[in-house]
């Protein structure tokens, strides 16, 4: 079993430097993934990575999310897929399976539904489940401003760090990083992280 992110940015081109975005685009898919070929970025504005432990695609996906979301004015589209893998190509876009159908077929219906976040097993009960739990989370994660999306990756960057140390890393003061946390929600957004790897657990 393997899960498959599939994403585009939105309103990438309304930034006139597009190697800004591309650039965080760059850092984000190279820290979950250390091996490029299990990444790619294709079509200007869009990607696929798999995500080889699917317990992961979900905090990698609001890592992404965080990321892109520190430039003013961005945000991203994402797609999980969790099945199998059939194919091994020389790249992501060459292999083939179940997650990778399920998240391609996904991410076809997230600009028509008009949400950000979707998920796709072979659990239907599932899939609906926690699209739910995505749909509300993205209430808070839609609306993160730059300072909100710029503490969820620097915290989970630090997942060991306590918020006096993050407080350092950002040159603010530690209420500053509190206040920042309760506004992104980022403890709801872990608890649900949590419950994420407990239902794929079932799968």
């Amino acid at each position: 079993m393997t899960s498959v992110i599939t994403g585009d940015i939105i309103k990438s081109r309304n930034i006139s430097d597009q190697s800004i975005w591309i650039e965080q685009l760059k850092y984000a898919l190279n820290m979950v993934s250390s091996d490029k070929s299990y990444y790619e970025i294709y079509r200007g504005d869009s990607f696929q990575y798999e995500c080889r432990d699917p317990y992961n695609s979900f905090e990698y996906a609001v890592y992404i999310k965080a990321c892109i979301k520190t430039i003013k004015g961005l945000d991203v589209r994402m797609s999980i897929g969790i099945g199998t893998k059939d194919y091994e190509g020389n790249s992501v876009s060459e292999s083939n399976g179940e997650a990778f159908v399920f998240s391609g077929e996904t991410f076809e219906t997230l600009k028509k539904e008009k949400q950000n976040l979707k998920i796709k097993t072979k659990n239907t009960e599932l899939n609906e489940e926690l699209n739910l739990y995505f749909r509300l989370a993205l209430i808070s994660m839609d609306n993160w401003t730059v300072n909100s999306a710029e503490i969820v990756k620097l915290s989970l960057e630090n997942p060991n760090l306590i918020q006096s140390e993050l407080a350092k890393l950002i040159d603010i003061s530690q209420d500053a990083v509190s206040k920042r946390q309760k506004r992104a929600h980022l403890d709801e957004i872990m608890a649900l992280d949590n419950l994420y790897r407990q239902k794929i657990a079932q799968l």
